[in-house]
This record gives C-alpha cells, sequence and structure tokens, in this order.
C-alpha cells in the first residue's frame, strides 16, 4: 500500500484525519460522475433529430436514465456495507466508461435507450462515496462534511447541462459522450492512487443486505417519510428539467442547446449553498429545514408558471427550484446517515432508489405533460408533486412528534 492511502475501519481513520485535501477529491468525483445522468437533457432536442424521434420518446432517454440509477443504487451501493469501497469505485468508473461510449456510438433509439439505462446502472460511485464521507467525518462535523460532497455532486449536476449544451452545440451531442468517458477513465486511474482502502462496518451477506433494506423501510418511519419527499422533489426537478430545451427552443426565445445548458450554469447559486446548508443541519434541526425548502422549491414553480414567458422569470425559478432541492436533499441525508450508523450504505441506498425513482417519474411526466398541454400543463404536473411532498413531510410531523 502506497503511503499516501489511509484505511478506515468503522468510524475511525487509521492514519490521518479526514483532509480538506481528500473532501475536495470525493467533492470532484461525485461532480463529474453524476453528471453522467445529465448531459442528455439539453440535448434532447438535437438527439431527437437524429434519431427522427417525438419530444416524447427522447424524453424517455432522460427516463431510461434514471430508471437505471435507481437499479445500479439497488444493486451496488449496499455493496459498500460489506466490501472495500476503493475496488468497488473503480470497477463502477470503468464500467461506466463502457457505457459511455455506447450512447456516444448510438445508431438507433433502442440502441440509446439500452445505453442510457447502462449508464445509469453504472454511474452510482457518488452513492458509495457520500456514505464514506459520513463514516470518516466526526458526528460533529458530518452535516458540514455531507455538505462539501454534496455541492461537488451539485455542481456536476448543473454545470452538466452547460457543458454539454456548448460541446453538443459545437461539435454534435456525441461529442459529450466520448469526453465523458475519457474523464470516467481518469477518474479510476486517479482514485485507484489516491481513494482510502474502506473496510465494511458490518459482517454481512449481499442477502442479509438486501434482506435488510426491506427491514429499514418497514422498521424507520423517518427513512420513509425522507425517501418519498426526495422522490416527489426530484420528480419535479425532472419535470422541469426534460422539458425545458423544448420549451425554449419555441416561441418567443427560439433557443438553441448552447443556451438552454446556460440554465444550469444559473442554478450552481443554489448548490453553492450546499456546504451552507449542512453546516445548519448541525446546528439546527433538518427535519424543519426540509419543509422550508419544500416552500421554496414550490415558490420556484410560480415563477416557471406566472412569469416564464420571461428568461428572468425562468432564471429565478431555476435558483429557488436548485435550491429548494437540493437543500432538502442535504438536509434529508443528514437525518438518515445519523439513524443506524452502520448501516448508512444501505440507507442511502433506500433514500437515493426512491429519490431517483422519482426523478423518472418526473422525466416521463414532463414530456407527457409538455405534449398534451404545453408549458403551463409542465408546470401544473411539478407543482403538483410538490405539494404531494409537502402533504407527505407535513404529516409525519404531526404523527411521529420527536
Amino acid at each position: 500500500m502506497t503511503n499516501n492511502v489511509i484505511e478506515i475501519e468503522g468510524n475511525n481513520p487509521k492514519g490521518k484525519i479526514l483532509t480538506k485535501r481528500l473532501v475536495l477529491l470525493m467533492s470532484i468525483t461525485c461532480g463529474l460522475a453524476v453528471a453522467n445522468l445529465y448531459y442528455n437533457q439539453p440535448l434532447l432536442a438535437d438527439m431527437g433529430r437524429t434519431f427522427h424521434a417525438s419530444s416524447h420518446q427522447v424524453g424517455n432517454i432522460s427516463m431510461f436514465t434514471q430508471i437505471g440509477y435507481a437499479i445500479g443504487m439497488f444493486l451496488f451501493v449496499p455493496l459498500g456495507d460489506m466490501r472495500e469501497r476503493r475496488q468497488l469505485i473503480t470497477i463502477l468508473l470503468a464500467a461506466v466508461t463502457i457505457s459511455l461510449v455506447g450512447v456516444a456510438t448510438a445508431q438507433t433509439l433502442l440502441w440509446i435507450y439500452v445505453a442510457s439505462l447502462a449508464v445509469g446502472i453504472t454511474t452510482v460511485v457518488p452513492q458509495v462515496i457520500i456514505p464514506l464521507a459520513a463514516q470518516m467525518a466526526g458526528p460533529e462535523e458530518r452535516g458540514k462534511v455531507i455538505g462539501s460532497v454534496m455541492s461537488g455532486l451539485l455542481f456536476g449536476i448543473l454545470l452538466a447541462r452547460t457543458v454539454a449544451g456548448f460541446i453538443g452545440g459545437s461539435l454534435g451531442w456525441q461529442m459529450m459522450y466520448w469526453v465523458a468517458a475519457v474523464l470516467m477513465l481518469a477518474l479510476a486511474i486517479i482514485l485507484r492512487k489516491f481513494l482510502p482502502r474502506s473496510y465494511p462496518e458490518a459482517n454481512l451477506t449481499y442477502g442479509q443486505v438486501l434482506k435488510s433494506l426491506g427491514e429499514f423501510i418497514v422498521t424507520q418511519p423517518t427513512l420513509r417519510e425522507v425517501s418519498l419527499v426526495g422522490g416527489l422533489l426530484f420528480g419535479s426537478f425532472s419535470v422541469f428539467w426534460t422539458s425545458l430545451a423544448f420549451y425554449l427552443e419555441g416561441a418567443p426565445f427560439h433557443f438553441g442547446s448552447e443556451v438552454t445548458g446556460l440554465f444550469g450554469l444559473v442554478g450552481v447559486i443554489g448548490a453553492a449553498a450546499a456546504p451552507f446548508v449542512g453546516r445548519l443541519a448541525d446546528r439546527f434541526s433538518p427535519k424543519s429545514m426540509v419543509g422550508i425548502f419544500i416552500i421554496i422549491t414550490l415558490i420556484s414553480y410560480f415563477f416557471f408558471g406566472f412569469l416564464g414567458s420571461a428568461v428572468w422569470g425562468i432564471v429565478t425559478g431555476v435558483i429557488l427550484l436548485d435550491l429548494g432541492v437540493q437543500g432538502a436533499q442535504v438536509s434529508n441525508q443528514t437525518r438518515i446517515y445519523s439513524l443506524v450508523p452502520e448501516a448508512r450504505s444501505r440507507l442511502n441506498t433506500v433514500f437515493m432508489v426512491t429519490y431517483f425513482l422519482g426523478g423518472s417519474l418526473g422525466s416521463s411526466l414532463g414530456s407527457y405533460a409538455w405534449n398534451l398541454w404545453q408549458w403551463q400543463g409542465v408546470c401544473l404536473t411539478g407543482g403538483m408533486l410538490i405539494v404531494l411532498g409537502f402533504l407527505v413531510w407535513g404529516i409525519h410531523q404531526l404523527k411521529y412528534k420527536s
């Protein structure tokens, strides 16, 4: 083992403490990896022209990617509680490299559906890294560390659209996926050298791990509430982003993929707040903060629905949408990581599988609503998902006041 690699067992790093450089490395990795899920959103209109497909047909590309992500989290993320994480992360990065090449070389709509599903299944590295960061951090700084790593993930989610818009608009959407494949291969090499070895906190078989997922759902009401709220909020997030490219290419905007991608850059303001949200979660009740962020998310859809014919209205809505959804996610993850410390990867699996199933539902609903009712239908659909999320949160608060 090289000198720059440390070993972690349980909650006790062996050799040295969690450093800022290591947190930064994990943040960058999360951002670059999760971006694979979102490159397609500003490029959907271009993809539709390539495959001569309708907006609903190409909207399914986002849906399959997010369904794949949910499948990958169910299959692979629980392994973080029973296997050495560095090796698992390296293998997954190699696999997603191959999947991205599959998208870049797609010749038919069915081909890109299958390749997008594979990209989703193998792009689960962030959900292995986040529990690792929580394991390494002390209880007094766990929210701060999670917020810092999450900020990298959120930057990746948002900047992916901007980068994809520019590269896709200039060099074709296929080139974006070639670039992504090279980045994943480079990450696999870098993390193999610098990421610490991490040993599991529980001695379980894979069957026991999967069985325990159902047990946690039954016995942990907070996990159920957090997961449902997260899925509904991320569904509203996907409703908007899946439909935006179609809305902006028509009247009164007539924007191409390059300009559409810039709206992701606007959302960086919300992502930049993630470390601050994490610090607040360490000091105040993250449960109450979730309710505040749900309301912020709902307000964003008022801007989209009533002021969405102006660029400034969409910009304001994007800032509020990203702040609300990402703030709720950081607060919710801080809540679940304190429930069963030795099962953080499994708790994260339940949360994130539900989260991205909600996202895949939102992608499908967004393209469907656009086909039937255009922009106002999109805004009504997204807003209804947020209202449902608020009801789930509110009922839980009334039933479990502790």
